[in-house]
């Protein structure tokens, strides 16, 4: 206000804009392989074996039995007739079944599949901004 002049004070009013933008930060990239191995197994096998023993037993008996277990072995009863003067039932003859069970073993080779996977990280830098900034755009 000196020289009749007027004096301007310019007032400023200052704004903020705030953004977002995506930045990538890491990449992960997977590396999968497939192994093969061969291993042996030796699995236990079970075996039955049966024996006939047949026991000649030639004695009278009143009636017929049945068969019958005696342990493991399984005792047939085999009866005939014979013509005397009268007629009776004779045991003729057991027939024994005796069950034996053995293990065995057969090695065998199988083949085993196993996968694997590697897992490789990367930071990659962010475009447009070398500063290595916070990565708002302001």
């Amino acid at each position: 206000m000196q020289d009749g002049r007027d004096l301007i004070v310019p007032i400023i009013d200052e704004q903020a804009e705030v953004g977002k933008r995506a930045v990538e930060r890491e990449q992960v990239r997977l590396h999968k392989s497939v192994t093969t191995r061969t291993e042996l197994v030796d699995p236990v096998l079970l075996e039955e074996e049966i024996t006939v023993e047949r026991v000649p037993v030639g004695r009278v008996v009143e009636a017929a039995a049945a068969p019958h277990q005696e342990g493991d072995t399984l005792v047939v009863p085999v009866y005939e007739e014979r013509l005397v003067l009268e007629k009776r039932l004779v045991l003729r003859e057991e027939i024994r079944l005796t069950r034996v069970r053995r293990e065995r073993r057969e090695p065998q080779r199988v083949e085993l599949r196993r996968e694997e996977v590697e897992i490789e990280r990367t930071c990659p830098e962010p475009a447009g901004d070398r500063r290595g900034g916070s990565g708002l755009q302001g």
